[in-house]
C-alpha cells in the first residue's frame, strides 16, 4: 500500500495576459483577487500606484530606511559619546563631557549615510535584484511590456491555480492574448 499522493507541481511557471490599457488590468486584477488569487505580479510600461495596491503589494521601504536612520543616528551619536566620555575624556573650555550640542552634525550626517544605504539595499532586496533571469522573459509578447502593454501573471504556486480555471478567468477578462509562463 502507497502512502498518501502528493498534489504534482503544474508543468508551467504561470499565465500571463496581455492587455491594451490599464483599465482592462485593473478589473481582472480585482476579479482574480475576488476569486480568491493572491500570487500575481503585474508589469506596466509606467508606474500606476493602483496595480500595486490592487494586487495587495505592501510598500516595505519606508520601515527598513527608517530603521536604517535610527541605526545610523544611535551609531554616530554612539561613536561620539565612547570617544569623549569613556575612551578619551578630555574636558575642553570646562564643558561637560557628554556635550550632546557638539554631536549633532556628526549624528545627523550618520543618520543621512545609513538611511541612503538602507534605501539603495532595501530596494535592491526587496525587488530581487539583480535578477538575470526570469521565466517570463521565454514569452515573445512580453517585450512589449516596456513599450504600451500591460500584463498579469497568475503564479501557478498560488493554492487556488488550476490550469484551466486560471486559464479560463484571464481570457474571460478584456485580455487580448492569455500565454503560458513555462519554467
Amino acid at each position: 500500500m502507497s502512502g498518501p499522493q502528493k498534489a504534482s507541481k503544474p508543468p508551467i511557471y504561470g499565465y500571463l495576459a496581455e492587455f491594451a490599457d490599464e483599465h482592462g488590468l485593473l478589473v481582472t486584477i480585482h476579479a482574480a483577487r475576488a476569486a480568491g488569487y493572491r500570487e500575481m505580479e503585474a508589469y506596466t510600461p509606467l508606474p500606476l500606484e493602483e496595480v500595486s495596491h490592487a494586487i495587495g503589494h505592501e510598500n516595505r521601504l519606508p520601515l527598513i530606511v527608517l530603521c536604517g536612520g535610527l541605526v545610523g543616528a544611535l551609531a554616530g551619536f554612539g561613536m561620539q559619546y565612547w570617544i569623549a566620555v569613556v575612551d578619551y575624556p578630555l574636558n575642553v573650555g570646562g564643558r561637560p563631557l557628554n556635550s550632546w550640542p557638539s554631536f549633532v552634525i556628526v549624528t545627523f550626517e550618520m543618520t543621512i549615510l545609513f538611511a541612503a544605504l538602507s534605501a539603495v539595499l532595501g530596494m535592491l532586496a526587496l525587488n530581487k535584484l539583480p535578477m538575470p533571469y526570469h521565466p517570463v522573459f521565454n514569452v515573445p509578447l512580453f517585450e512589449l511590456a516596456s513599450r504600451n502593454r500591460f500584463f498579469l501573471m497568475i503564479l501557478s504556486r498560488d493554492p487556488r491555480f488550476e490550469l484551466k480555471e486560471t486559464r479560463e478567468l484571464l481570457a474571460a477578462g478584456e485580455a487580448l492574448n492569455v500565454a503560458e509562463v513555462p519554467h
